[in-house]
């Protein structure tokens, strides 16, 4: 039988030095009995899964909102694999896998409906109240916002879990880092990792699925040059293969030469680093691309804004589903009796508008789609 002590001497043995121990956690900010079985990053992993937030991210939009089709990725799918492809490169760097696994499964658990949609939406609405980005969001749901526990708020997870949440940054999320997560330092590597992570996952299954919705046309892609890599690839060991094969393996491949240049170049990054501490005086971006691959990203990033994000069948999407969450936000405001009772009191304790935002944000495209319903359509039963 192995147990939580045996797996900690195990991460000791074979991880890198510069990886997270989970014997050397921050620990958490209510103290609780380590588990004999589980590390304490496992503990939070399992947390996560079993969180209202998490189930929640299947109905909650990637790109695609739900009702336009059953293939398309959502939160959740998102979630399971950016994760994958977070642990794969945490195991060839010699990082710790669970917590890499944990930060992936909590990142977008502060994500509104209608993906970045309902994301711009709220920050509108919320800039006179504190603000709104989803990584912000995700560090309150595991904070504050789910209640399973009757000694505390919020889910308790580690130190590390929480950090990685605060710190984690996109193009969305820029606010400054509270002082408790150290500001002045990076993030641990298995954060990083998780971050690059993210950004492989939905760059190359949003090709995927709006190939799919023949949003875009395999032809236009043959401009983008890491695109044309990964089809000479795929055409090279599939070349009697149909369309639809072609372009799963061309994704496959996509995704095999972003991890690959990822870690061949993260590898010569931290080979100096001896310690955690050594990663977070280090700067940002341990973890990253060589310069070519980061250029050649930026150029299919590029092409999906144009040619995807602004796609008048996504721009429909996303101005209808701005319209839903301004709409609801302005009606709850005006009126709050017509909150849920618990929302209600939260009020009281966080603020209106916040309260607001807080039951606006856990909903998932559905039941942001049913209460719209239910405010505004007068024959819709309450």
């Amino acid at each position: 039988m192995i147990t939580r002590e045996d797996i900690e001497a195990r991460e000791e043995r074979e991880l890198a030095p510069c990886a997270v121990k989970s014997s050397r956690s921050r620990g958490r900010e209510h103290s609780e009995e380590e588990h004999p079985y589980r590390t304490a990053f496992q503990r939070d992993r399992d947390r996560i899964v079993h969180s209202a937030a998490f189930r929640r991210l299947e109905y909650k939009t990637q790109v695609f909102v739900n009702h336009e089709g059953d293939y398309y990725r959502t939160r959740l799918t998102h979630t399971m694999e950016m994760t994958q492809i977070g642990r794969s490169i945490g195991r060839v760097l010699q990082l710790n896998e669970d917590l890499i696994e944990a930060i992936a499964l909590a990142h977008d658990l502060g994500h509104t409906p209608f993906g970045h949609s309902g994301e711009d939406a709220l920050q509108t609405l919320m800039k006179d109240h504190g603000g709104f980005e989803h990584n912000r969001q995700s560090l309150r749901v595991v904070e504050k916002l789910e209640r399973r526990y009757p000694d505390f708020l919020g889910l308790n997870l580690t130190f590390e879990v929480r950090e990685a949440l605060e710190k984690h940054s996109t193009a969305y999320d820029q606010h400054p880092v509270r002082p408790e997560f150290d500001p002045d330092k990076s993030s641990v590597l298995e954060s990083q990792v998780v971050d690059v992570a993210d950004s492989i996952a939905y760059d190359t299954h949003d090709l995927d699925d709006g190939l799919t919705a023949r949003i875009l046309k395999g032809d236009q892609l043959m401009d983008v040059e890491v695109w044309r890599e990964a089809d000479a690839r795929a055409r090279a060991s599939c070349p009697d293969e149909n369309e639809r094969i072609l372009m799963y393996q061309t994704v496959r491949a996509l995704i095999n030469i972003l991890v690959t240049d990822l870690v061949e170049t993260t590898s010569g990054n931290i080979s100096s680093l001896s310690s955690v501490e050594d990663v977070r005086n280090a700067g940002k971006g341990t973890v990253r691309f060589s310069v070519e691959m980061k250029h050649k990203k930026d150029d299919l990033e590029a092409f999906l804004y144009e040619h995807m994000y602004k796609h008048y069948r996504v721009v429909r999407m996303a101005r209808k589903a701005r319209r839903f969450i301004q709409e609801m936000f302005a009606e709850y405001v005006q009126n709050r009796d017509q909150l849920p009772p618990e929302y209600q009191e939260w009020a009281g304790v966080e603020g209106l508008e916040r309260s607001v935002c807080d039951y606006i944000a856990g909903m998932t495209d559905r039941y942001a789609q049913d209460e719209y319903k239910k405010l505004f359509h007068p024959f819709e039963r309450v």
